[in-house]
């Protein structure tokens, strides 16, 4: 469910410069120097009004994390949200399109990458604009250090399927998958977005953590 336009979206981004990274092509493999500690880079692509991201930043203090947002009423959202909790020096914001990553993150410059329950786009034609296709595994690739990790999560069982297809045949290496997040031994562990917590109860959350390799799974 998509936010509302917010006509001052890009001057609340503006007013937030210490929380928002407002000019991200400039740091290009510069972006640990973002930080106050030079630690792992961490990034969620699509994290809505950012409850995933604050509560990743809060219990991991030694990463440094970045949430990026396409659509600006939506990150805004999360600006007046994540003001409300103690400040993390950990965590920044973002306003980008995941498909153009190659052009403000250089070659091996992120550590770790979640996809949270993102756009399912369930059109057969629309399939290249789901984050789990081919051109966006492409640009992961890139930016993601050799054993660099990323966690997909979906309540949709399509996009699940077709994403398993995905990278299998692009291929990676796949790490782990469960069929019924909520009801496995991980649920300890696992940091809900909003959208999880709201809609979890209609029926199984699926997760996989996939890696790039040289071999096929199997």
């Amino acid at each position: 469910m998509r936010l509302r336009n917010n006509p001052k979206a890009y001057d609340i981004m503006a007013e937030n410069s210490e929380l928002v990274i407002l000019d991200p092509v400039s740091h290009k493999g510069k972006f640990k120097d973002v930080f106050e500690q030079q630690h792992p880079l961490h990034i969620e692509i699509g994290m809505g009004k950012g409850d995933f991201m604050y509560e990743m930043a809060r219990r991991n203090p030694d990463i440094n994390f970045i949430g990026i947002e396409k659509f600006p009423s939506v990150i805004a959202a999360a600006i007046n949200k994540i003001n409300q909790k103690e400040k993390l020096n950990n965590l920044k914001l973002m306003h980008y399109d995941a498909i153009q990553l190659n052009d403000i993150f250089a070659k091996n410059e992120v550590d770790h990458i979640y996809l949270n329950f993102s756009d399912p786009w369930p059109k057969k034609r629309h399939a290249k604009r789901r984050l789990t296709s081919h051109a966006f595994l492409h640009v992961y690739k890139n930016i993601l250090i050799d054993n660099g990790q990323i966690e997909f999560k979906t309540d949709n069982r399509g996009l699940f399927e077709y994403s398993l297809v995905s990278v299998n045949q692009y291929p990676m290496n796949l790490e782990y998958v469960s069929l019924d997040l909520h009801h496995s031994p991980e649920m300890e562990n696992n940091v809900m977005t909003e959208y999880e917590k709201k809609f979890s109860v209609n029926g199984p959350i699926y997760k996989m953590i996939v890696s790039y390799g040289g071999k096929k799974n199997g």
